[in-house]
């Protein structure tokens, strides 16, 4: 099909798309591993419907770059700079480890120390691409091994700048015949990053703004394009990653009030460009190969696999690391894949003689197959934690070693984090409890002092010493939780002053049933924000506060007059209705109308 048209090589990628994604999610297998096999079947060692692959994979890079770009823009500078110990000391521990464990393997087909070190490089990379839309679809991008795995991946990208430069220097004759020295190769590199961090600081948010004031949808999404292809093609004259390009470009807009509008421009094109990524991976892979050579190349990928994760496991689990069991080992499987990058290296290091072009073809079967096993093996494994929960459990054995707190925390979330840290600033002992073995790790990352386990089980109490704290604080996400926990301690501990937040007013009917006190979650920053909106219109600020103060009492005693009436329907209807017609009255009893507050506060103004 070499005339084809490229009306028809579009048709053809979204037919596949169409066809395989919504067949292979059926059977719960995700969207990555249905656009790795449409790509086998399409590609030139399958049904040999498209057989170039190279240009289509080099256009879906830009799928990559977008994603890149998507996630930068999570990222702060101040945040960046956090990850820093993980990013460097993790990132580069798994690349070195990774590296220097493949190479040595490699000793015994007695290749050059050259060839082995370029493989073992090439193969300790993970593919960007998979990794993060497989965290993405399982929605644990936020979670412990979620975080490092990122953490990892960006120290990838950035290696391949020192990394594309070694391939020369270890290269033979051929090496001496490149037009640019390796050492001006890195400075231009470097010079280059520099380059867009500086534009990127003085001139991008200037730039959004003035584009935003032209209130054209069409001319933003084409800025936001220009800008993320236009940082990856500087960072591509460099010789480096036009991902890492990309994200810096969307880590310096990050802090900017056009973050979320260019998330939602770019996300459509990320989904269908790294669709066609995932395809054009899967067309790469030489079927030809794998089955001449089945043993050599399905063994080559079982120990990649085994020796990457064996190492992301063992950085995982350390005192670095500090995931738990189940993290630890989801790490070694989403991350022990090889990586798109290793294509590159491998063709660079064939063109400067360090690799024969069957050892070549080899490596990069080995990456493709196991860019497709990955998710298969992260699948088996999610299915198997979900099969064997008390597996789950293991961080259960912490034992709690706080004899004497003078408050509990149950729930160590948004709202108990908050807390705790108000306690800790004043020096009053507590312990803090979590159900969530994800948000204890990411917690004891950050310093705290945290425990897992079920609040609601009377064991777990008894372990935290419950009976010893004169205070007990709920903030569980799970609102039935919360109940069965508050029902819990109010009959084995009845000299506690229980707090609970409350999701709803449902919710904290049923608490206030049984004597607790009860703060809703988003009652006070609803208050809050009703305040500076009526600042904003020009309502006084003392006649704001007041209005505040006086809806809150208001409701405040509605809500306990409803709670004497809230099972029965009717009466809670009537109940509300009553409320408020009584507010409306308190607020027309002022002297002046909102409107003419609003005018007269603007023209004081």
């Amino acid at each position: 099909m070499h005339d084809q048209g490229n009306l028809e090589l579009v048709l053809i990628f979204l037919l596949s798309a169409v066809i395989a994604v919504p067949l292979f999610r059926r059977f719960g297998l995700g969207a990555v591993l249905a656009y790795l096999v449409a790509g086998v079947v399409i590609g030139p060692f399958g049904l040999k419907v498209v057989k170039d692959p190279s240009s289509t994979l080099a256009l879906s890079e830009l799928g990559v770059v977008l994603l890149l770009f998507i996630i930068g823009l999570e990222l702060s500078p101040a945040r960046l700079w956090v990850m820093r110990r993980p990013v460097f000391l993790i990132g580069g521990l798994q690349v070195l480890l990774s590296a220097l464990a493949i190479g040595a393997a490699l000793m015994f087909f007695g290749w050059s120390w050259k060839t082995n070190l370029i493989i073992g490089l090439g193969l300790a990379l993970s593919s960007t691409a998979v990794v993060l839309q497989l965290l993405a679809e399982r929605k644990e991008l936020t979670t412990g091994y979620g975080r490092l795995s990122f953490a990892i991946l960006l120290f990838q990208d950035i290696a391949a700048i020192p990394l594309l430069a070694l391939i020369p220097l270890l290269g033979e004759a051929k090496a001496a015949a490149q037009s640019t020295p390796p050492l001006d190769g890195i400075v231009k590199a470097l010079g280059i990053i520099f380059l867009v961090i500086i534009l990127g600081r003085l001139l991008l948010k200037q730039i959004f703004r003035i584009v935003a004031w032209t209130q054209s949808s069409e001319v933003f999404t084409a800025t936001a394009l220009l800008v993320v292809v236009g940082t990856a093609y500087l960072m591509q004259l460099g010789g480096l990653s036009m991902a890492l390009g990309a994200f810096l470009a969307g880590v310096l807009l990050a802090d900017s009030e056009f973050r979320h509008e260019l998330e939602s421009q770019i996300e459509p094109f990320k989904g269908l460009l790294l669709g066609l990524f995932f395809i054009a991976v899967g067309m790469s892979i030489n079927l030809k190969i794998v089955l001449a050579e089945p043993a050599l190349i399905l063994g080559a990928v079982v120990a990649l696999l085994l020796v990457k994760s064996l190492i992301l496991m063992f950085l995982g689990g350390c005192r670095l690391g500090k995931l738990s069991a189940r993290e630890v080992v989801m790490l070694g499987a989403m991350m022990a894949l090889g990586g798109e990058f290793a294509f590159v290296v491998f063709s660079e290091a064939f063109k400067y003689g360090l690799l024969e072009s069957a050892i070549r073809d080899r490596l990069i079967a080995v990456v493709g197959l196991s860019m497709a096993i990955s998710p298969l093996t992260v699948l088996a494994l999610s299915a198997w934690w979900k099969q064997n929960p008390a597996v789950k459990e293991e961080i259960v054995a912490d034992q709690i070693d706080h004899d004497n707190p003078r408050v509990i925390i149950a729930g160590f979330g948004r709202m108990g984090q908050i807390v705790g840290r108000m306690l800790r600033a004043q020096n009053i002992p507590f312990t803090a409890l979590e159900h969530s073995a994800e948000q204890v790790s990411l917690s004891r990352r950050f310093g705290s002092t945290i425990y897992f386990g079920d609040p609601s089980k009377p064991d777990l109490l008894k372990a935290a010493r419950t009976d010893r704290a004169e205070i007990f604080v709920l903030t569980t996400d799970d609102p039935e939780v919360t109940v069965r926990t508050a029902r819990l301690l109010k009959r084995l501990y009845p000299h506690l002053k229980i707090f609970a937040r409350a999701r709803n007013r449902q919710h904290a009917f049923k608490l206030m049933d049984l004597g607790v006190e009860v703060i809703r979650e988003t009652f006070h920053s609803s208050l809050e924000l009703s305040e500076q909106v009526m600042l904003a219109l020009g309502v006084p600020k003392d006649l704001a506060a007041e209005r505040r103060e006086r809806f809150r009492a208001h409701d405040e005693a509605m809500l306990q007059e409803q709670h004497l009436v809230y099972d029965d329907e009717a009466a809670l209807i009537a109940s509300s209705q009553q409320a408020f017609r009584d507010l409306e009255n308190l607020f027309a009893a002022d002297e002046r109308p909102v409107v003419e507050i609003g005018k007269s506060g603007a023209e004081q103004a």
